[in-house]
């Protein structure tokens, strides 16, 4: 095992993730939102009542934007900025390389990624084909138009960094800080998927269906990619299931209330927030499985194994 245990080595006392967390947190939210007020003061300069509308339903960005594809991508805009912070900072503050975030070694397993990404799409396209057979009412189709085809382009390009910045957050960087604090492997799996899942409260399908009833979903997402992160030693998987999923909803299905306000090709009108809660706790234990069968996961007992190797490894825990 190396990935958790790399957290050691470097420079790892608590106020350094502080420093981090707060950078990443500040340059998100100031640098990465500039396309955004570039675009409200554009707007309200011929337009007074915008600000309010965007205040209203602020991730409705086609109130300041005719283009929903060039509002997609002012939405990813500060996840990229996040990431780039991550990068840049990562070395300085604890004095080792990002990529031990990924797994610990020197490499990443692009394999990995590529496989889970396409399993968890297939599993996506077969679970709308199933919903839409047995409820086709509930979706109409919503865009055949050319900008179908952009909007591809830009979930392919773009989404895959938005989510390797939250994996890399959470299931690299803070779960192994977690780690180093806790010294076993079950802990930051729970702590890093209550966070993740708290990260996702100010969504709006947490505004239209509330904090009780959609959380879950979140958590057990945290809990799925953080369950295969010990499992398989690294993020990798976890990246591409979530790349994977962000990309099928952006393309294939929107609603109202969902965060990726993007022209998919098909919307959905009605929303049963535990039924799906349900199917996609189906599809996430099918999904484990077969990453445990493709990877020969054999030890499933590490969850509870404590993390030992760590003796003069350099890690200024204390200090």
């Amino acid at each position: 095992m190396k990935h958790l245990e790399s957290a050691f080595s470097g420079k790892n006392s608590f106020w350094r993730y502080i420093v981090m967390i707060a950078a990443v947190l500040i340059a998100s939210n100031t640098i990465g939102a500039v396309p955004l007020f570039i675009s409200m003061a554009v707007k309200a300069s011929s337009d007074p009542e915008v600000i309010s509308r965007l205040a209203n339903n602020p991730n409705d960005l086609s109130i300041l934007v005719d283009n929903p594809n060039i509002g997609l991508l002012m939405m990813l805009f500060p996840f990229l900025v996040g990431l780039a912070t991550l990068v840049l900072l990562f070395k300085p503050l604890h004095q080792r390389k990002i990529i031990s975030t990924i797994n610990g070694a020197s490499s990443i397993r692009w394999k990995r990624i590529f496989t889970s990404a396409f399993v968890w799409i297939i599993f996506s396209a077969i679970y709308l084909f199933i919903y839409k057979g047995f409820d086709p009412s509930n979706f109409t189709l919503n865009n055949t138009s050319s900008t179908l085809f952009s909007l591809i382009i830009i979930s392919l390009l773009f989404i895959p960094f938005q989510s390797s910045f939250e994996e890399i957050l959470f299931r690299g960087y803070l779960m192994q800080g977690f780690a180093v604090l806790a010294r076993n492997r079950w802990l930051p799996v729970i702590l890093t998927s209550l966070f993740f899942g708290f990260m996702h409260a100010w969504n709006p399908e947490i505004k239209e269906y509330g904090f009780l009833t959609m959380m879950p979903q979140y958590v057990l997402f945290g809990l799925l990619f953080g369950l295969m992160t010990i499992f398989d030693d690294g993020i990798e998987i976890a990246i591409g299931a979530h790349a994977a999923n962000n990309i099928f909803l952006s393309i294939m299905v929107t609603n109202s209330s969902s965060t990726l306000q993007t022209p998919a090709l098909y919307e959905q009108k009605n929303i049963y927030p535990w039924a799906e809660f349900w199917a996609l706790l189906a599809v996430s234990v099918l999904f484990f499985f077969i990453m445990r069968t493709i990877y020969r996961w054999k030890d499933i007992s590490v969850l509870w194994k404590r993390i030992s190797n760590v003796e003069g490894s350099g890690s200024d825990i204390v200090n």
